[in-house]
């Protein structure tokens, strides 16, 4: 089917009001999360063909965090989607007033490679629970998982009112030729300033979930241990391809021989001698982001790791010791299995080295000492902050999850993905009663200083 006639297919189920009931919506969301658990060993697999990751990641990080998030809406979606009484003026009594969740319509999701289950899905869930109809573009360089998507989708949810199209950079500018009710994008900036371009056309809103380098912040007073094991947690789980990893460590120059011995020894434990060998170490997406990471390394200090093999596309973990700023593992995003490690004089100069960047999707600080970790947040801006731990915070579903600056717009999980595919449509209701005219002309200086005094 043409792209334009699946959209006006989905657009006009949608003004016949399938998708408004709740009920409707609940049983979507039911069916979905009978999609993820009677396809658990299948979505596993998919995984595992395409980045490498082990069941247990697969499930944490993946199936488990859909099915949480899936959950965690079905037993607030009644309360959501009431209306959200506000007050009304004096000079509006008698009324009372109201903000109404609508939903937007027709809305397109366009996922990302690195996590293709998570990053499809999680937005659908939202748009779902928001009562839109939906078109979801999995990304092609996540194969095996785009394909499965793409068979599972249908055999679970209303074919009428979800659609997945497959396909690159063609089928994806046939959608963003077309009209939608909000788009969606996870994926990297250049993309991104593609997307918002195409949406200006139509005015169409956006959100932009991107990326960045984000810091991490490591005070000398801090749990060293429990420090580099939650840093190699959050650093190389997926192989470093996950948008909210450290990208890079702050530390003062006298702590550098510490941590690095810590994070060494971390990595032993959680990977062996060999990461090669472990089961629980992912692999690169594809060749091009293999040979773009080994990039990375040309004329660096690489202090451990360094082995990479591109049939296999293992990348081993990899710690660079005080990279050259200009360098391009300092100037981009590293999205990949490489920790550069860059030494200041003092923990309190990292605010102003943070500050000198592009405003990241995320932001670490490790320390005993709260008054730093407070200093630290209000004297930068990132989209996310977590203190004494790495990516965390993606596991509260009470907390937004988004970008600012050049790390996206808009946000996501729990109520905040349910408002961003809603519209909250004001509405006041008055009476005929005491219908003063003091806002009726004929206007004299009485009338207006009574006014004055009302508004």
């Amino acid at each position: 089917m043409e792209i334009s006639n699946l959209i006006n297919q989905l657009r006009s189920r949608f003004h016949q009001g399938v998708t408004r009931p709740l009920a409707w919506r609940k049983q979507q969301l039911q069916q979905l999360r009978k999609l993820l658990t009677d396809n658990e060993q299948a979505i596993s697999a998919a995984l595992h063909a395409d980045l490498g990751k082990c069941h247990s990641e697969a499930w944490l990080s993946e199936t488990g965090f859909l099915l949480s998030d899936i959950d965690h809406t079905l037993s607030h979606l009644n309360k959501w989607s009431k209306p959200r009484r506000v007050s009304t003026p004096l000079v509006a009594q008698p009324g009372n007033s109201y903000m109404q969740p609508e939903p937007k319509g027709v809305v397109l999701i366009i996922g990302a490679w690195n996590y293709p289950l998570q990053l499809t899905l999680a937005p659908l869930v939202a748009a779902i629970a928001a009562g839109n109809c939906a078109v979801l573009k999995p990304s092609e360089l996540a194969a095996h998982t785009d394909k499965l998507i793409a068979e599972l989708l249908p055999a679970y949810l209303d074919r009428d009112c979800f659609a997945v199209v497959q396909g690159g950079v063609e089928p994806t500018t046939a959608l963003l030729a077309e009209q939608f009710d909000h788009i969606f994008y996870t994926g990297g900036e250049a993309v991104g300033k593609i997307v918002m371009r195409a949406a200006a056309d139509y005015l169409t809103p956006v959100t932009l979930e991107l990326g960045g380098k984000s810091p991490c912040v490591v005070d000398s007073d801090t749990n060293l241990r429990v420090t580099a094991d939650r840093i190699v947690w959050s650093k190389w789980m997926n192989a470093g391809q996950t948008c909210v990893a450290p990208d890079y460590v702050l530390v003062e120059k006298v702590f550098v021989p510490k941590l690095l011995d810590a994070i060494k020894d971390s990595l032993k434990r959680f990977y062996g001698d060999d990461p090669r060998q472990s089961q629980d170490y992912g692999r690169i997406i594809n060749l091009r982001h293999f040979e773009r990471l080994q990039g990375y390394l040309e004329g660096q200090n690489v202090v451990h790791g360094g082995q990479t093999d591109p049939e296999s596309r293992y990348f081993s973990p990899t710690i660079v010791l005080e990279p050259d700023w200009y360098s391009p593992v300092m100037q981009q995003e590293i999205f990949g299995p490489i920790l550069p490690i860059v030494s200041i004089e003092h923990i309190a100069d990292a605010a102003a080295f943070i500050n000198q960047r592009p405003k990241p999707l995320a932001m670490y600080i490790y320390s005993n000492q709260s008054q730093l970790s407070k200093q630290l947040i209000a004297q930068t801006s990132a989209g996310s902050v977590c203190v004494n731990d790495g990516m965390m915070f993606m596991a509260n579903p009470g907390l937004p999850f988004g970008g600012v600056g050049n790390s996206g717009m808009g946000a996501y999980h729990g109520q905040f993905g349910f408002d961003t595919f809603s519209h909250l449509k004001a509405v006041m209701k008055r009476r005929f009663i005491f219908d003063i005219p003091l806002r009726y002309p004929p206007f004299s200086d009485s009338k207006l200083s009574i006014l004055r005094k009302l508004l």
